[in-house]
């Protein structure tokens, strides 16, 4: 045992991680790491937190965000650490900004607007272009340093964009540029990404309405990657799989590989109840045949706000493709045009298709109006003014936008709305908690504080499950999955990443509205509840005020990951 320590965490429960019951003690850090755990430590400390009535947990690790762009400007990350977000991993869905040639920055950032909910006016006064591989984007996060420890994928949209330019959302890739592509993918694990992400999903698209690039992608060049991932013995592959990419591909491409497959986004449709329990009875199906597949679920309802300039819960819609890519009167003329409403129409009648909305216009509130004469509105849902009114609910929605030259803000809950399906997802032996999306949807939502949701919501107040497999949720868990070394447990000489809170109060609170982006541009934001302090390899980042004032630059960019 150490004779003095940096810090000391005394008569504090310590929920480890391991998803054992936590025990009431002791917990010292030396330069960064854990430096022992016990009963009534006798050594000095520069810094003791009587900690009675709290406990103390390993940092969460956010397993999918997009701060690829933020991060550039904003090392924070904000929200994240003051979430108890010790670890982000970076570069979801294959929506990265590295690899980028200067040529193609310009198209990166309006697909990022489309796809990401992003501004463009942020992106480009925000984005630090200071490389063009990946391998050099790795380089500048190390130099520029982050308030959280960081991990990296490489992204396909990006790796299909360097190799085919404009070309990238047209057309399947000729042999050549797949080998091209792989290429680029060994040299990102070589350098240390923790493996490589991609989108199938329909619902993701770029500027004007075009497929991100992925989606073009065929089932040969999908192999052809994933297998370039794996050849270090490494890597995992992270897919938001659209319905034309079925679970037994997905395990045909962990066997190829050899790797680990990571799938998004498992959400609840309350009009397709079976579709995400199919999926999941599928991957569980691939891990008994000795596949490692896992699925990734969200614990919170998405919930999106949104207008009709930028109306993502219905940008997926086939029917929505001729509005998609436009703007000023030529949108305006389109929302208005009586043969246009009745094809979305005709398409959320359908059941036939995962789509984000699905019709329920019972969940789809105003929230904020521009012309007093519809304040009257605010806080209804379109289903309830629709029915006053006598009208079809779509018709509603699109001519109080247009009345309002798309101004009008609503929120939709679209989906993971029903508590026990959730629950069950939640408990599922091949799901990862996840899907906070941090760092995208800036408008429209925020989950970056997912974990304390699980902790306090789901764990606490429902009692789903125990406050101790939550915690292992949110740490062991994703540290295993991905390979992280030393993270995720509370253990003698692993690295100190750790969340002090008040298992009574800790969850998250409403969201609310800042404007602290580039350009004074708002973003929505929520506060931690319960958190009394988040340290990142031994430094406090935030305290229950909130992030420092200074936040140190704590992090660590993880580029060795086990196999």
């Amino acid at each position: 045992m150490p004779e003095s320590a940096d810090l000391l965490f005394r008569n504090v429960q310590l929920f480890d991680g391991s998803g054992a019951d936590p025990v009431l003690g002791d917990l010292a850090v030396s330069q960064g790491r854990i430096s022992a755990i016990g009963s009534q430590l006798t050594l000095h400390a520069h810094e003791v937190i009587d900690a009675a009535g709290l406990a103390l947990m390993p940092g969460i690790i956010d397993s999918h965000t997009h701060f690829d762009a933020q991060i550039t400007w904003d090392p924070s990350v904000r929200p994240s650490p003051a979430l108890g977000v010790t670890t982000a991993v970076i570069g979801n869905c294959g929506f990265t900004i590295a690899p980028c040639k200067p040529a193609d920055r310009d198209i990166t950032m309006r697909n990022l607007t489309q796809v990401e909910g992003m501004s463009l006016e942020v992106l480009r006064q925000g984005i630090a272009w200071e490389f063009e591989t990946f391998p050099q984007y790795l380089q500048m996060l190390k130099r520029k340093g982050s308030a959280v420890n960081v991990a990296a994928y490489v992204g396909h949209s990006s790796v299909r964009t360097w190799v085919m330019g404009a070309e990238a959302t047209r057309r399947a890739a000729t042999p050549d540029e797949i080998a091209q592509m792989a290429q680029i993918v060994r040299e990102a694990m070589a350098a240390g990404a923790v493996g490589f992400a991609s989108s199938t999903s329909p619902a993701h698209n770029g500027e004007g309405g075009q497929p991100m690039p992925s989606r073009l992608a065929s089932d040969e060049e999908m192999m052809a990657l994933i297998k370039a991932m794996g050849e270090q013995g490494r890597g995992v592959y992270m897919v938001t799989k659209g319905g034309q990419m079925p679970v037994p591909f997905l395990e045909e491409m962990s066997a190829q590989s050899g790797r680990p497959v990571m799938i998004a986004a498992l959400l609840h449709n309350s009009t397709n109840p079976k579709a995400v329990f199919n999926d999941l009875q599928a991957i569980t199906a691939a891990n008994q045949r000795g596949r490692k597949l896992i699925g990734q679920v969200s614990c919170c309802p998405l919930t999106m706000d949104f207008t009709f300039l930028s109306p993502y819960p219905v940008e997926g819609l086939q029917s929505w493709k001729p509005a998609l890519g436009i703007q000023g009167e030529a949108l305006r003329h389109v929302l208005a045009d009586p043969a246009f409403r009745e094809g979305v129409r005709t398409e959320l009648a359908s059941t036939s298709t995962f789509r984000l909305f699905n019709n329920e216009w019972d969940k789809v509130h105003v929230v904020e109006t521009f012309r007093p004469e519809h304040a009257s509105l605010e806080q209804r849902s379109i289903a309830d003014i629709a029915h006053e009114q006598g009208r079809n609910p779509l018709d509603v929605a699109l001519d109080l936008a247009l009345a309002e030259d798309l101004q009008t803000v609503f929120t939709a809950q679209l989906l993971n709305s029903d508590t026990e399906a959730v629950g069950r997802m939640l408990n599922h032996p091949h799901s990862l908690i996840s899907l906070s999306d941090a760092g995208a949807h800036l408008t429209f939502f925020n989950d970056a504080g997912f974990g304390l949701h699980l902790l306090g919501h789901w764990a606490r107040e429902l009692g789903t499950m125990r406050m101790a497999e939550a915690v292992r949720q949110l740490t062991a868990l994703p540290a295993e999955v991905l390979g992280i070394q030393q993270r995720g447990r509370l253990q003698v000489g692993w690295a100190a990443d750790l969340m002090l809170f008040d298992p009574a109060t800790v969850n998250r609170s409403a969201k609310k509205r800042v404007f602290d982006l580039p350009g004074g541009a708002p973003r929505l934001t929520t506060d931690a509840l319960g958190v009394h302090g988040v340290w990142v390899n031994g430094q406090l980042v935030a305290n229950g005020e909130g992030l420092m004032a200074k936040t140190p630059l704590a992090g660590e960019l993880l580029t060795g990951f086990d196999a």
